[in-house]
């Protein structure tokens, strides 16, 4: 277990005054037991379910890559992306196909990066764990005034070809001026080391400013990486010096099922390939500031009703 897990007080309790400061000084923080093991256990079930019952007949067969090589933003540039935001669509590992034909390699259940980007909203089961008095009560103390929930996604981390995630800020991909983005990231299986279980550079959400953003294309064509013109920390945020050049150092944050993890938008963390035999399933939800600009250039732009208020 990580050094920032706490004992849980998450049943509509909110952030104690010991897991807010743990949560400021860390840029992350682990509770255990957020969702009791009937619920997570529903809504692995409801997962599955999806992932047997959608169709391959009319789908472009999308993959979602996880790395940021490819600055341009190629690689996730399809209308099937772009245009995902309000909707449930399912994204296929990289490694899920033959090299030699281009054919799935595993049965299609098994071969699903991530379900996204609107489960929130559309699906039942996780509306019911996302727009809710607890989810609420955690954002109150964090200090959200309207908060909006966006991109909410199921990672799969499917057995022997779950995809590498690069280091990476949340607040890069669902920017606002001043940056606001925090993720809460809800284990449905046991996050091992062997499985791909999240890292986290502690601290350096106080030291990395936001410097780049993902961005539509002018001629919508796809994405591309561009420096960020506004505010590169939260507003009245004590930003520290780096002390010096080098790579960051990340602590492992193994968990069990039914844990919740808040990311702040600009810590860097990552998760390394899973190769073991076993998934590293996930739901994962991001909060934003509603009253802090979310432009329209963003990737991920809002249904016509706005994104969902957490407060009612």
């Amino acid at each position: 277990m990580a050094p920032s897990a706490t004992p849980s007080t998450f049943q509509g309790q909110g952030l104690t005054a010991e897991q807010l400061q743990r949560y400021n000084e860390d840029g992350y923080l682990i509770i255990p037991d957020a969702l009791d093991a009937s619920t997570t256990a529903s809504l692995l079930q409801e997962t599955q379910k999806m992932l047997s019952s959608f169709s391959l007949t009319d789908h472009p067969m999308t993959k979602f890559s996880t790395g940021q090589a490819n600055d341009n933003g190629s690689h996730i540039g399809d209308d099937y992306f772009l245009t995902s935001g309000d909707k449930i669509r399912f994204f296929f590992e990289e490694d899920a196909f033959h090299a030699s034909t281009g054919e799935l390699s595993k049965p299609k259940d098994r071969a699903i990066n991530k379900i996204g980007h609107c489960l929130h909203a559309l699906n039942p089961a996780f509306r019911e764990s996302t727009l809710n008095a607890s989810q609420a009560s955690v954002a109150r103390g964090l200090g959200f005034r309207d908060p909006r929930v966006l991109q909410s996604m199921v990672i799969c981390k499917q057995p022997e070809i779950g995809g590498k995630v690069a280091s990476h800020q949340d607040s890069t991909f669902l920017y606002t001026d001043p940056p606001s983005a925090v993720g809460f990231w809800i284990a449905l299986e046991d996050a091992t080391e062997e499985n791909g279980c999240l890292s986290f550079a502690k601290g350096s959400h106080r030291r990395t400013p936001v410097k780049r953003r993902m961005v539509r294309k002018n001629d919508e064509s796809g994405v591309e990486f561009v420096h960020v013109e506004g505010a590169r920390f939260p507003t009245n945020f004590e930003v520290e010096e780096k002390e010096q050049e080098g790579e960051e150092v990340y602590t492992l944050g193994e968990v069990k099922a039914g844990t919740l993890v808040l990311i702040h938008g600009n810590l860097l963390h990552k998760s390394e390939k899973n190769l073991s035999g076993k998934s590293r399933f996930i739901y994962t939800f991001h909060v934003i500031e509603g009253e802090n600009e979310y432009d329209g250039r963003n990737w991920l732009q809002p249904p016509s009703q706005g994104f969902s208020r957490l407060y009612r």
